[in-house]
This record gives C-alpha cells, sequence and structure tokens, in this order.
C-alpha cells in the first residue's frame, strides 16, 4: 500500500496539476480591458439565482385554450366527414370539452357515428338523447394532449430563454400544467415576459377585397371569413382591421429560420420555408399575383402587402413599421417555434444582487469556518498526518470547483452548504485510515507495517460508506428539484473527489515521508 510507481505518482501530480489549473479562474480578479487569461481555461463556476440574483416565474399552460383549438380542428373535420356521407345536421357546435349536433333525421344516427370514426377512429361519440349527438376526445387522448402541451412547452420556452444570452436557466415542470423558469442574472425580466406571453402562432391568409370592413364591423361578416385587428404599429399609419379569409394559406410551423435584417434603410423580418412550406407558398403567391395577403401572428395582422411576384425558393421578407428591437423579437419568436398554448404568470420574484452578495458572503464566512475548524483538528490530533490531510482536503476543493467549472454546473447556498459537508466527510476516511494505525501500533506493530495494515484493512469501510453517500446523492438529484439537485451535485463530486485525495494523495505524501525518514515510532 505504501509502494507507489513513478508512473503512478507522475499521475497523481497530473492530476493535482490539472485541479489547480481548471479551478484557477474562479480565484482570479477578471481583466480591466475585459479579456480573458490567455494561459488559463476560460470556464468558472456559475452563480445560481439566490447568489447571483435573477427572475423567478412561475408560469402556467393555458391548457383549456389548446383544448378548444382542439374541438375547433375536430368541428371543421366533422362537418367535411357529415356532407361527405350525406347525413342532415343542425347546430353543429363546441360545447364545454365536446363537439355537438343535432340530427334532422334521428334514424341516421348510426351513420353519423361512422362519419365521425372516419376523422379519428379513438373519439367518445355518445347520444344523450334521440337525434342529438356527442363528440369528445378519449380521457386517454386528452391526457396526451396534456403530457404533449407541457413539454412541447418546455422546450419552446427553453430555445427562447437560451435565444436571450442567459446562462444556465432553470426549467422545470411542476404539476400538470406549470412551468417553473429561474433565470439567473436577468436584468430585464420584463422582456422576457413579453417574449413568453406570446404564443407566436403565425398564419399567412388572403385578404378578402371584395368584403367591406365597414360592414363587418357593423356584424355582417362574410361566410368564411374573419375581422382581425392590426398591430399597434400598423395602426399609428391608420390601418384598424382587415377582413382575411380563415382558410390559412401557409402556416408558420412551417418556417425553417427567421432572421431581423436591414432593407432600404428600414427593420425587416426575413424568414425561409421548408421544402413543404416553399412549394405551398409559391403555389399560393402565383395564384394571387395583384393580390394582397395577411400575416398574422397570434390573432393580429402584423402585415399585409401586395404579392407583385411569385415568390419561389421559400424566402421572403415580413416589412412594417419595425424597430430594430421589434424585428429582432419576432424574429427569435418565429425561430423558436410558436407555444401550443398561451401561458400566463402565475407568479414572479425577482432576487436583487445585493441580496445575492449578502448570501455569497455569508456562505463564505460559513464555509471558511467549517473547513478552519477541521483543519485545526486534524493538526491538533493527527500532527504532521493531520497536515497531510489538510493538504489533501485544501486539493479536494480545488478538484470541486474544477470539475464544476468543466461542468458548467451552477453553485446556490444548498450547494455551498454541500461543499462544507464534503469537507467534514473528506477528512472522515483519514480518521478511519489513522484510527487504524494507531490500534496496529498499540498491537506492536512497526511503524511501517502499521501504516500498511492501516490503508489496507480501513479501504473496504471508506469505500462502503462514500458509495453509500453516493447512492444517496444520486437519488437526491433524480428525485429533487432546484437547489435539492445543486446539493446533490456539489455532494457527488466531492465525494469523488474526497476517495482520491484520501486514498491516493494523502497516502502518497505517508508513503515518501515514511521512505525518506524510515522512523522508528509514529507520533500519531
Amino acid at each position: 500500500m505504501l509502494d507507489f510507481s513513478r508512473t503512478k505518482i507522475i499521475l497523481i501530480l497530473l492530476a493535482c496539476l490539472v485541479g489547480i489549473v481548471f479551478a484557477s479562474p474562479n480565484f482570479l480578479p477578471a481583466r480591466e480591458d475585459g479579456t480573458e487569461h490567455a494561459w488559463l481555461p476560460t470556464k468558472t463556476v456559475n452563480l445560481g439565482l439566490d447568489l447571483r440574483g435573477g427572475s423567478h416565474l412561475l408560469l402556467g399552460v393555458e391548457f383549456d385554450v389548446y383544448l378548444r383549438q382542439q374541438l375547433e380542428n375536430l368541428l371543421a373535420d366533422i362537418r367535411v366527414q357529415l356532407r361527405a356521407g350525406d347525413v342532415g345536421y343542425k347546430n353543429l357546435r363546441v360545447d364545454g370539452n365536446a363537439v355537438s349536433f343535432d340530427l334532422r333525421d334521428a334514424g341516421q344516427e348510426e351513420a353519423a357515428k361512422d362519419a365521425v370514426h372516419k376523422v379519428d377512429p379513438q373519439l367518445d361519440v355518445t347520444s344523450p338523447e334521440s337525434g342529438k349527438v356527442g363528440v369528445a376526445f378519449s380521457e386517454r387522448t386528452v391526457k396526451e394532449m396534456r403530457l404533449h402541451v407541457i413539454e412541447q412547452s418546455i422546450e419552446i420556452v427553453r430555445r427562447r430563454v437560451d435565444e436571450t444570452g442567459t446562462r444556465e436557466p432553470t426549467i422545470q415542470r411542476q404539476g400538470d400544467d406549470r412551468i417553473l423558469l429561474q433565470v439567473p442574472g436577468l436584468d430585464n425580466p420584463e422582456k422576457l415576459k413579453s417574449l413568453l406571453g406570446k404564443t407566436a402562432n403565425m398564419t399567412f391568409h388572403l385578404v378578402d377585397t371584395s368584403g367591406s370592413v365597414e360592414e363587418a364591423l357593423k356584424g355582417k361578416i362574410p361566410l368564411g371569413d374573419a375581422l382581425l385587428p392590426y398591430d399597434e404599429a400598423e395602426q399609428r399609419e391608420g390601418r384598424s382591421f382587415a377582413l382575411i379569409k380563415k382558410k390559412v394559406m401557409v402556416g408558420g410551423d412551417l418556417l425553417l429560420d427567421s432572421r431581423a435584417t436591414v432593407e432600404q434603410g428600414s427593420p425587416v423580418v426575413s424568414f425561409r420555408f421548408n421544402s413543404l412550406g416553399a412549394k405551398k407558398f409559391g403555389e399560393t403567391t402565383s395564384q394571387n399575383v395583384g393580390q394582397p395577403f395577411a400575416i398574422v401572428l397570434d390573432g393580429v395582422v402584423i402585415s399585409s402587402p401586395v404579392i407583385r411576384e411569385p415568390i419561389l425558393g421559400g424566402r421572403g421578407i415580413i416589412s412594417g413599421n419595425f424597430t430594430v428591437e421589434s424585428a429582432n423579437d419576432l424574429a427569435l419568436l418565429l425561430r423558436a417555434g410558436a407555444l401550443p398554448a398561451p401561458l400566463k404568470v402565475l407568479e414572479e420574484r425577482t432576487v436583487g444582487p445585493s441580496l445575492g452578495q449578502d448570501s455569497i458572503e455569508a456562505g463564505k464566512i460559513a464555509a471558511l469556518a467549517g473547513v478552519a475548524l477541521v483543519m485545526l483538528f486534524m493538526v491538533v490530533v493527527y500532527g504532521r498526518f493531520g497536515v497531510y490531510s489538510n493538504i489533501a482536503l485544501i486539493m479536494n476543493m480545488l478538484f470541486i470547483l474544477a470539475a464544476m467549472s468543466l461542468l458548467q454546473a451552477t453553485m446556490t447556498l444548498p450547494g455551498i452548504a454541500g461543499i462544507v459537508l464534503t469537507m467534514g466527510m473528506a477528512v472522515d476516511a483519514n480518521v478511519l485510515i489513522f484510527e487504524r494505525v494507531r490500534e496496529e501500533l498499540r498491537l506492536g506493530k512497526t511503524p511501517r507495517a502499521a501504516m500498511e495494515n492501516g490503508y489496507r484493512m480501513a479501504f473496504g469501510t471508506i469505500l462502503d460508506s462514500n458509495i453509500t453517500t453516493l447512492l444517496a446523492a444520486m437519488l437526491l438529484y433524480y428525485f429533487g428539484t432546484g437547489p435539492v439537485k445543486g446539493f446533490a451535485v456539489t455532494l457527488s463530486i466531492g465525494i469523488t473527489a474526497s476517495m482520491f485525495s484520501a486514498i491516493m494523495l494523502t497516502r502518497l505524501m505517508v508513503a515518501r515521508w515514511m521512505h525518506k525518514k524510515r522512523p522508528k515510532m509514529l507520533a500519531i
């Protein structure tokens, strides 16, 4: 146990050197010119929301809005199938969480059910009374929809937050219809809320030039049309409402990319469709040259240009009264994708930098006090060998910082608590070894034999205890959320590092001292 080959010594020293190098950026002050230290890695430990400050948002996914949209789509499909099957009906409508209609002939009930099942065989079709039919999604389908909506919303929120340039956002699902979003260091939460508050559902429609907006405002809207308002920028130019055809010519889900750019000195948004979108967009513009078409975002017309020539190749430009910021925001929203359902801010908290700095200082004092007491105890009780343990303890702390810097892990207050706990556990292995050495010395063993037996006999106990703690940390990480995960990460890294520092580094220092001094007795 006390014999080390030259290769093993080099590897241990090299591991320590790597740990020091990757941990050092956390201790060096930033340069005044903002550049990095060229000879060092650039990654440092990220500070969490409670240390750095930032925004905490609890978002509610309005699943009922999504379900209503799906029922509207279902209603349109049912209408097509009923007409195709020559089934007479009236009062086709969305009623609560179902689509219902009345049969003109009660004897066509089976034909109506067959027509509905052609839309989707898994639909629940009921007939509460003769001549009345109700159609609803099955309970299993609704559960799958809810799961899909929350997962898709989380992914799109992640894309939008990442686009803003923030680091290490925490995005977690809470319950069936809530999303927890924590963004450390965010200094403009209002902009973030505005980005998240838009579903960014963009569609392209033809403008109905034969209809009258004035008549539509009086309630006389032609069949198949919709009256939609212009956005604020267009309204300032004197355009208030547009009468558009409901039929979606091209959907925003076919967009491949969008970027803010400048054309003729004005900010615009360029976009690019995928192959299917390019084909549809090309056909629509080819068949409607000279006609205006509306670009609708979340039920608001943002632009209604005239198609001057066929737009082929799947590329186009959205022009309007954009500012540079609004063009960038629109491009970001379209690039990240449309939310399947609106998000509502249920809870908002902002942690200021001053509170974060107070937390950092309190954490520093607690960590330094804890480590200082542990190191003092080891020196008082075990003398020279306690000093070796303390050197390994310092290296253990550097290993933790190096690993967290490489992983870009986020340090929180519970994470600092995990480090402090790890410091105590790190010397625990050395305590087990040195106490075993004391027992061997009492039995009359020579110093070398006592040290050999101490390391060999204590190894199994150290391994068992650390594996048990590591398993507990893994469970905390798997089942925990937020700060609990931060605690589990630092504890896991610390336990792994302590195995190396106690079993390898301390043993190397002890072995080299004993090989050089060959002591006749051990003052331990």
